[in-house]
């Protein structure tokens, strides 16, 4: 009993030492992370981690739901999709084709109500969002110097850099893009509870406006100048002028450092659903029109679809892309393989969720599993069509 309590003792006061010395080495964002990923059993953010953080929410207006075609469902996944589904452990897919949902399954107890993290997906709505604040003249070009919003921002090319450089990833922000890592300042921008601090505490340092380099933290800084610049949350000015007039069904989440009033973690983070995600994807496919109505102008669509450096093909402002199987398509991507893709050739759009992300070569910049996710759409198409003809 005596060696028990002995032990409890020193365990006590090593414990308290450790979380002192995190504290004097400014590290302490990481009982955060402890306590809401470590402790569960991940070494990652994970689909539902949003219940562990304080959120903001997106709120939504009247309905729109959803046309669903006359077929739906009609063709099963094929055996290559079912695979990739098991494998990577999907728990959303939807195929919506001319504007209905054609395909859709769920997985794993989701539903088309379940909430799940967007992950980088989010990094294309803020882009929206700063092609809203460039419509309504709050932000006066991408040419804007983002020092217009933040004098104090540090390093050697700081007065150079622009919202556009945030947008399209080439930023030369000093920045770590390390997922695993509990040390790397990604890790501590998702955990930090004053992340404003932290991404004013970086350093321009490269220059930019020269090349992609892709980088969460560029996301975060144009986020807060589009709150400078508006002058309101960043959850209500997307929902006042894209949840809202695009008719979600449900109210969306978007995590904060911390509650009541902190600030948006933009570079990622928004609880919703595969139906909902969709609808970013439809107004791109209509060049930025909903139900007549030019919520975001054609030409900033074009702009985001359209690689910024020849040397970066897959890049635009905000968002991904690529030609596969003879047609041209664009994304929106997240950690662990969440994909709103659009192709507009075809008026198709894909969304996939899930718990893992496909094989990501060194050599090629999309993740082998958007291939499957494609290629497999297009081959219960055909079956489709056979079965119409």
């Amino acid at each position: 009993m005596k060696f028990l309590l002995k032990f409890l003792k020193w365990f006590a006061i090593v414990f308290a030492a450790i979380i002192v010395l995190m504290y004097i080495f400014d590290v302490d964002y990481l009982l955060r992370a402890v306590k809401t990923i470590y402790f569960k059993g991940y070494t990652t953010a994970f689909l539902e981690d949003y219940k562990e953080f304080p959120n903001r929410e997106i709120k939504k207006g009247t309905a729109q739901p959803w046309a669903i075609a006359s077929d739906y469902n009609s063709v099963p996944a094929t055996q290559n999709l079912q695979k990739a589904h098991k494998e990577l452990k999907t728990i959303a897919y939807l195929i919506i084709k001319n504007d209905s949902i054609w395909h859709e399954s769920y997985f794993d107890g989701f539903d088309k109500n379940s909430k799940t993290n967007s992950f980088s997906m989010a990094k294309s709505v803020v882009t929206m969002a700063l092609g809203k604040a460039i419509m309504e003249g709050k932000i006066k070009s991408l040419d804007q110097k983002v020092i217009d919003f933040f004098p104090e921002l540090k390093g050697k090319f700081a007065k150079e850099v622009t919202v556009g450089d945030l947008s399209s990833m080439a930023s030369g922000l000093s920045w770590d893009e390390k997922y695993y890592s509990p040390f790397s300042i990604v890790t501590r921008a998702y955990f930090d509870n004053d992340l404003d601090k932290v991404i004013l505490g970086l350093n321009i340092n490269e220059k930019p406006g020269q090349s992609f380099k892709y980088l969460s933290g560029a996301t975060q800084l144009l986020a807060m100048c589009i709150e400078k610049a508006t002058g309101e949350y960043l959850s209500d000015y997307v929902s006042k002028h894209f949840w809202q007039p695009m008719g979600a069904e449900n109210e969306a989440l978007w995590q904060l450092d911390e509650a009541p009033d902190g600030i948006e973690k933009a570079y990622c983070c928004i609880a919703s659903n595969a139906r909902d995600f969709a609808r970013f994807g439809k107004l791109y496919l209509n060049n930025g029109k909903w139900n007549g109505q030019q919520l975001l102008d054609s030409a900033f669509v074009k702009k985001c679809t359209t690689p910024r450096f020849e040397a970066a093909p897959h890049y635009g402002y905000g968002w991904w892309m690529h030609n596969f199987l003879g047609k041209h398509l664009y994304y929106m991507r997240g950690h662990l393989g969440q994909f709103v893709i659009v192709i507009p050739e075809d008026n198709l759009i894909i969304v996939r969720l899930g718990h893992l992300k496909g094989v990501q070569t060194s050599y090629d910049p999309h993740s082998e599993d958007l291939y499957v996710y494609v290629e497999e759409a297009y081959e219960m198409l055909k079956k489709r069509n056979k079965t119409i003809k």
